[in-house]
Formats: C-alpha cells, structure tokens, sequence
C-alpha cells in the first residue's frame, strides 16, 4: 500500500497513561519503529508534546477514548500539528494479539497509509459553548425530574392540582403548594390564590385541594421546592453565560430562527454542536449522516435488512426532532406539508425525524451560504404534481359518494372567483 505520511504517531490513550508509536521513514527509505509511555498528567504530556515536535511528526492519531482524549487534544492542540480523532470501531486491532503497545502501532500502520478518518472535532471555542449548552440540557433534565417528584408527593397526599391547572408549578399552582407546607390554610384559602383563567375553576380547585396531607408531605414538598428554586438558578446564570459566549454569533442566530420551529435555544444547541464553519461537512449529506438523521444502510444479497437511523450526536438529535414537532403544529409552510405528507404514509415518529433531516439540511445552506430561510409555501407539493393532487382529490370525493364533475374556469373570468 502506498505510504501517506512518513512521518507519523499514534496513540493509544486510557485514564492514567497514553502510549504513543511513532513511525519514521527517512530520506534513504529506512523504516524506524519508536514506542514510548507517557502519564496523563499535564507535565508528562508537555514532554510528549516536546518530543513529537522534535521528531517532525507530520500527523497524530489517537482513538476517541471517553473523555481521556480531551486532555491529550488540548495539549497537542497548540503544536500545529495535524491531528485526528477517530472512532475505535474503525480501527479494530487483529483479534489475538492485544496490548497498548501494538494498538498504538497499529494506529501508526492505518494513519500511515492514510487509512484513518477522523472525527469532527470543532475548534475550542466551539468546545466550550458545547459544554454550556449541554449542561443546561442536564439541568431542565434535572428539573423536570423534580417537577416530577412533587406531582408524586402531591398524588400520595390525594392532592388533585394537576386534574384542574395545567402547570401545577405556575404562579398560581406554586403559591397553593407553599400554602400546603404551611399547613394552617385550608382548601377554600388555597383555591383563593387562582389567577388569570383559573379563577373560573375556583370550586373546582376547592375540591381538588382536600386531600390527606402529612408533616411528612409537607417535609418533602418544602425539600423539593428548595431543589427546584436552585436548579432553576442554576439555569438562568448558565443562560446568561451563554448570551455573553454565543454573542459574536447573534447574525447567525437571527437567520436560523427564520425557519419553522427554531427558536433560540435551539439555535444555541445547533452553533454549539456543529460551528460556524461548514468546511468540516462536504455537503449536507455529510453533515446529516453525523447527526444521525439519515437511513440506515443493511443490506444483503439484495434485499434491504433495517433502514434504523444510525447514533449520531443525541444532543444536536433532540433539538433538531424538538423543532419538527413544533412544526406539525403550525400552518401553511413547506415543512409542516412534508410532515403530515410522510406521516399519512409512514406514521408520525418517520415524519418527525424526515422533518428533522430537512430542518439540518436547511441549517446547513444557511450556515455555508450566509443566506436565509425562503418559504416556498404549504402548497408546494400540489403545485409540483397539480394533476396528480386533482386526481387524489377527486378520488377521495368519490369514496364519498360523491360525483364529481369539473368545470374549467371560463374565459374572460378570473380563477377562485364567484361568477
């Protein structure tokens, strides 16, 4: 096979130690072999750090390893020199012959001959907005779970608030449960502290709030209270570090949310995963099968096994399935047609992720083009095939018991209008 790089290294990377193979070919064809072990810590990485440098290293390689390649990346990351992350399933060593030494050789022996390919990686910055976006993620998780947990302690003490509010933690709903933990007030009290459109529901909420409620109720829902006002503390310092990090990308944010069922939270979750930069990605193609927002491909002697989207990135994943639900709930644009178009046939999980695929595509001309989001019109399926939408509506009429007779519009009179 044809040699790529002369000059290569790669490392085999765990927790507490990284061993790195170095592979060399001068100028008179020589073939040199080099292995050595470094530590994790920061000190023993500048050393290997120092080391590649002095051997001219022209590309690493390492595998993406948890979290412990994260280090490794940042150190190297300031030498300038090439570096690739790449998914162990892709480089799977002879079943037989196992240690770190020769996994980190047969890094060396694939990056030479240019048989890797790397991972996306996003430049550092890009990095640290992922963190913060992510972290929030884990935090409204966190909070819906205690959300969760008082609608429990509230059903076990036969308190019935969710049967009458909607949000039993709304402004109405929150004032009622502190009114519990108070324990002095009764139902009628409680129901009096309704606002807005609850005021109407008032007997209602006097029957809904007489239940058993124990010291032990109380104990917990005050606990619980407690969790959820710093968690959601928690959320609204870690929102405002992100409007100061994502700021250099407000023009971006302003396009995106231009399409159907992106707001600015998912705005944030999209620039934090994939950048700003579209280089990474060829095409959109490319970008879509690294989401994970693309059919499968297993197929054997001809016929097609699963067609079961491949694991992509979860989190640009949930964001992306979240806006194609909010758009099946809006009207009259080319996105809310695709989903109930692929819907009818295939069923609503298929349309969700179909409207997701399209919403990444989307993001991805708008990110490359610096353009905006052009709607083409909820119609745009009819006025493709018109004849095909004629026929497919006559034949729903007719199942109807319907005759239909059509009459073209005569001339000299304008179309859709009464004569």
């Amino acid at each position: 096979m044809q040699i790529v790089y002369k000059r290569c290294c790669g490392l085999d990377v765990h927790k507490e130690s990284v061993a790195a193979c170095l592979l060399i070919i001068d100028e008179d064809g020589e073939y040199h072999v080099e292995k050595r072990r470094f530590r994790t810590m920061t000190r023993n990485l500048r050393e290997l750090g120092t080391w590649l440098h002095q051997q001219g290293v022209e590309r690493i390689a390492m595998e993406a390893t948890g979290v412990y390649w994260r280090p490794i990346w940042n150190v190297l990351e300031p030498l300038g020199i090439e570096m690739l992350l790449v998914n162990p399933h892709h480089i799977k060593n002879v079943p037989g012959r196992k240690t770190d030494q020769i996994d980190s050789e047969w890094i060396a022996e694939l990056l030479q001959h240019g048989l890797l390919r790397g991972s996306f990686v996003p430049p550092a910055e890009i990095r640290q907005l992922r963190d913060l976006t992510r972290y929030r993620v884990h935090l409204k998780q966190d909070r819906n779970r205690i959300h969760n947990r008082i609608h429990k302690v509230l059903e076990d003490a036969n308190i019935k608030l969710d049967c009458v509010a909607t949000d039993i933690l709304g402004v109405s709903g929150r004032r009622m449960i502190e009114g519990l933990i108070e324990g002095w007030r009764g139902p009628e009290w409680l129901a009096d502290y309704a606002r807005s459109h609850l005021r109407k529901k008032i007997p209602e909420l006097r029957r809904a709030l007489k239940g058993r409620v124990t010291e032990h109720h109380r104990r917990m829902l005050k606990e619980l209270l407690g969790d959820l006002d710093s968690v959601d503390a928690k959320i609204i310092r870690l929102e405002q570090q992100i409007v100061e990090e994502i700021r250099p990308f407000d023009d971006l944010i302003e396009r995106l949310c231009t399409i159907p069922g992106i707001n600015v939270v998912t705005a944030w979750t999209i620039i934090a995963e994939i950048g700003a930069d579209m280089s990474a990605f060829p095409d959109a193609d490319h970008l879509v099968s690294w989401g994970g927002l693309c059919p499968g491909l297993n197929q054997s002697g001809g016929k097609r096994n699963s067609a079961r989207t491949r694991h992509g990135n979860r989190y640009l994943r949930r964001a992306l399935c979240q806006s194609a639900w909010a758009v099946s709930h809006t009207k009259d644009n080319y996105l809310a047609a695709l989903f109930y178009r692929i819907a009818a046939r295939h069923g609503l999980k298929k349309a969700n992720v179909a409207v997701a695929h399209q919403i990444l595509r989307i993001v991805y001309h708008i990110i490359r083009d610096s353009g905006i989001y052009r709607e083409i019109g909820g119609d745009f399926f009819d006025r493709l095939h018109p004849e095909r939408t004629k026929n497919r509506l006559i034949r729903r009429l007719e199942k109807l018991g319907h005759r239909v007779v059509l009459d073209p519009p005569q001339q000299g009179f304008p179309r859709n209008q009464p004569l």
